[in-house]
């Protein structure tokens, strides 16, 4: 631990238990090089290290202060000797950490670490504790080979792998230049100019002239050594307090008392430090985790063959190996070493769940902390789970975060208006009336009916259907026009075809390089438009498989359906009718990417985006009203059901929007802005003021006419630019603030049928409340997940899928056996080509196709 006197250490935290790593507790970034290091951070002093942008003013100058008044320490000279009391120990035994010599406390922290391998010198070493140093010595002695003949451009004794890449400036051992590059670096010593060639972030820039190999090695060689010590700091301290897992207490007491009286006897400091890191004989330390690559190739074929037969036994999906806590789960596996036993049924039941549960409480209670500020949306998110039964869960958002809040059984609800208007109304009261600004759900009649009566009533907030939902039905009123229907219907037959056979599959993705045509998404109707812009993007790509020698020389080609799907490949009809749907599907596609940008607010955007794809189809088919005329009517008819006054008032709000030169108030934009003030504002005095002040936002006179604010406009989000330039107006700056946070879309989420299942299946209160925990925990993390800002909509899959696995999103129709092949009677599935698959390999090494 380190010494309670320094100043510095109650403004940072140490990780992993070493001196050398410090957290700020400001900005959070971590120092290596000790606590005088961080305290120059702390202090902006420039030149060394980069300054704190968070610290507290009276922080910093507390922190130059100290500096200024603070007399250097000597360093220690005394030399470490071994147990003969004739050779020195090598610089590099240290644990993994290089001393820094312009910091006095990395100078302690070194000597420190040299009496632990004194104190190992002289007791006996257990086999693990051999293994450690005989690992390190193997490192050592592997970096040594690779320097001997440079010895004259490093330090005396020095054996660390990281001198092989670096020369010391003047025999400075704290100005080392880089190989690669010829960057000098200035402190910090070896372990920087490895963080360097490793393109390690955050402490030094890294090296753009590594070679690969190089940069590789010192990855695994950091990865290792942090390893290493995290695991000799976890048995330390595990010894320190109650050490369950020790083999044998009674034999750890005698020699710690007496390792106790020689420190209390003694007046040698050295001894004091030794004994703090003292681990008795009867304590075994576990072997240090090793890097991944310094395992043994049968190991690592073990571990994966373990998680899989687990996985497969217990039917767990296969999509949950894309979980954030699969990897997190066997870092902290690996991390406790050899003989961690999993929790039991019991533990996951009960005190695990108990710990998940009161965890993700208390982020919840930091989401609603903030509502009161922004205002939040609610979503009624309705489903039919695998036993018919009608669900609802219910989530709410705030641009802090989305939560989970609770899932409730309407089956017997949800056609009775009063009672599904009790219902939300107990949601209502949880949440605050005063706090939903949105209440969204789909546009089933007893909702939209229920969302109605709850306006009247409150007066408070806006209902309306999520814009997801409503481009659903759009998309599926266009899939019932004749003509789309039958393109798409020739589209999923080209699919089904390709996708029922490995060797056509193989083949396909040779000529879209390795790309699949099938788009996944959260809704059917829409995964079906994107796969259609995917295949009319690989018209190319599938004409020249469809006329390659390969595809002509296999039986394939011969067989009427196989004939059928080039005849569609090829027909120009087929092409131009997709052409002609994209037109008026891509523009809709976008607005859906929009609303469900991650967890972004997307009120300030959504208006607009409306507007701008009725002109882009507009204007796709030459501005000729009459050829797009059923198009636009489907999707006017479509939005009159999912129009808010909180759509037009947020259009009127955004600035890149507003202060476009193409933007004019119309009569729906105004009369909205109206409907929004009387309603989220019901203190007439503040009703004044925001129709008084909306005069300044609109001539861009005050703060909105900061050289700043004029930048922000395209830059900053809505929400965030009022936040900072309306301060002068704070009834007008809270109106605009409330109405640009909110979201007009469901969080596009994967419902877990196991979970859905089992939480409204249970007659039992006990096993009722265990699930609503479990439910509880399942959504929030996964939601947790979501809070960083996406980069792409969550209405698209964009992680690793498998397309033909159950697990998937709505692609049955797209992937679906087309059946026999009609004529022949062969099995598509059947056509097996001759030794297509090389076993071994899985390379492709014939393609002659016959039938089994």
């Amino acid at each position: 631990m380190p010494r309670p006197p320094d100043i510095g250490w109650q403004y940072g935290t140490m990780i992993g238990g070493h001196r050398h790593h410090v957290k700020c507790n400001y900005c959070h970034r971590i120092m290596i090089g000790g606590i005088t290091r961080f305290k120059k951070h702390l202090a902006s002093k420039r030149g060394e290290i980069k300054g704190c942008e968070a610290v507290p003013k009276e922080v910093r100058e507390i922190m130059a202060h100290h500096l200024a008044t603070r007399k250097p320490r000597r360093p220690n000279k005394r030399r470490r000797k071994t147990a003969e009391g004739t050779s020195a120990a090598p610089a590099s035994t240290n644990l993994g950490m290089e001393s820094d010599a312009s910091d006095p406390d990395m100078i302690d922290a070194g000597q420190e670490v040299l009496t632990f391998n004194e104190a190992e010198v002289h007791s006996q070493r257990t086999a693990e504790q051999q293994f450690e140093v005989g690992t390190r010595g193997f490192l050592d002695a592997f970096a040594s080979i690779q320097y001997k003949d440079e010895q004259d451009f490093m330090p005396p004794r020095a054996t660390d792998i990281g001198w092989a890449h670096g020369v010391m400036v003047n025999g400075d051992r704290q100005k080392i230049e880089c190989k690669y590059c010829h960057k000098v670096i200035l402190g910090g010593g070896i372990s920087r100019l490895k963080q360097h060639l490793a393109g390690e972030r955050g402490n030094i820039a890294p090296c753009d002239q590594v070679p690969e190999d190089v940069k590789v090695q010192m990855q695994q060689h950091l990865g290792f050594k942090g390893l290493e010590n995290c695991s000799i700091q976890q048995t330390i301290e595990e010894y320190n307090g109650d050490a369950p897992n020790a083999t044998s207490t009674s034999s750890i007491a005698p020699s710690y008392k007496r390792r106790e009286k020689d420190v209390n006897e003694g007046n040698s400091n050295k001894r004091k430090k030794a004994d703090m890191l003292y681990i008795p004989q009867g304590l075994a330390l576990p072997k240090p985790t090793m890097h991944l690559s310094f395992a043994s190739q049968e190991n690592t074929d073990q571990a994966d063959t373990a998680v899989a037969k687990f996985m497969y036994e217990a039917g767990i999906p296969l999509t949950a190996a894309n979980s954030l806590y699969f990897q997190r789960m066997a870092d902290a596996i690996a991390a406790v070493g050899p003989g961690y036993k999993m929790p039991s049924y019991h533990s996951l039941k009960g005190k695990l769940l108990s710990r998940c549960t009161t965890e993700l409480g208390e982020f919840s209670k930091e989401l609603r902390k903030s509502w009161e500020v922004t205002g939040c949306t609610v979503m009624v998110d309705r489903l039919k789970d695998t036993a018919g039964r009608s669900i609802i869960n219910f989530f709410v958002y705030c641009p802090k975060g989305t939560m989970f809040l609770r899932s409730v059984d309407v089956s017997h609800i949800e056609t009775n208006l009063d009672d599904l208007v009790d219902l939300f109304e107990s949601i209502i009261q949880d949440v605050g009336s005063r706090n939903i600004v949105h209440f969204l759900s789909d546009s089933a009649p007893w909702y939209k009916a229920a969302g109605k009566v709850l306006m009247d009533k409150y007066k408070t907030f806006f209902w309306s259907v999520c814009v997801n939902h409503c481009i659903e039905l759009m998309l599926k009123g266009l899939c019932e026009m004749d003509e789309v229907n039958g393109t798409m219907t020739k589209a999923k037959k080209i699919s089904q075809f390709l996708y029922n056979d490995a060797w056509l599959l193989d083949l396909l993705k040779k000529n879209t390089e390795g790309k699949d045509i099938i788009r996944p998404a959260m809704a059917q109707s829409v995964m079906d438009f994107l796969t259609l812009q995917n295949i009319f993007s690989f018209r190319g790509s599938l004409q020249q498989m469809f006329t390659s020698n390969t595809w002509e020389e296999s039986v394939l080609s011969k067989q009427k359906l196989g004939m059928d799907v080039k005849d569609i490949v090829f027909d120009l009809q087929f092409w131009h009718s997709c052409g002609k749907i994209i037109k008026v599907s891509e523009p809709l596609t976008r607005v859906l990417c929009i609303a469900e940008s991650g967890e972004k607010p997307s009120m300030g955007f959504v208006f607009d985006a409306f507007e701008k794809a009725k002109r882009e189809i507009l204007l796709a088919f030459d501005n000729q009203e009459s050829d797009c005329l059923r198009y636009l009517e489907l999707i006017n008819h479509v939005r009159d059901e999912f129009h808010s006054p909180l759509h037009s008032a947020a259009c009127y709000l955004n600035p890149s929007i507003f202060y476009n030169s193409r933007f004019s108030i119309t009569n729906v934009i105004q009369k909205g802005l109206l409907d929004c003030i009387e309603t989220l504002e019901p203190d007439l005095t503040a009703q004044d003021n925001i129709t008084k002040h909306k005069s300044f936002y609109e001539d861009a006179l005050g703060d909105f006419s900061r050289p700043m604010a004029l930048r922000g406009r395209e830059t900053l989000h809505p929400a965030t630019w009022w936040s900072m330039y309306a301060s002068d107006y704070p009834d007008l700056q809270r109106f605009a603030v409330r109405i640009l946070s909110q979201m007009c879309s469901m969080t596009a989420f994967k419902r877990s049928t196991y979970i859905n299942d089992c939480v409204h299946s249970s007659k039992n209160r006990i096993e009722a409340a265990t699930l609503n925990d479990l439910t509880f925990v399942h959504y929030n993390l996964h939601l947790q997940q979501r809070q960083p800002v996406a980069t792409e909509s969550k209405c698209f899959k964009n992680e690793e899928h498998d397309l033909i696995s159950p697990d998937n999103y709505n692609v049955g129709d797209w992937i679906d056996d087309p059946g026999m092949l009609a004529m022949e009677g062969i099995n598509l599935l059947d056509a097996t080509p001759i030794a297509a698959i090389d076993k071994v390999n899985g390379n492709l090494v014939n393609n002659d196709l016959v039938t089994n």
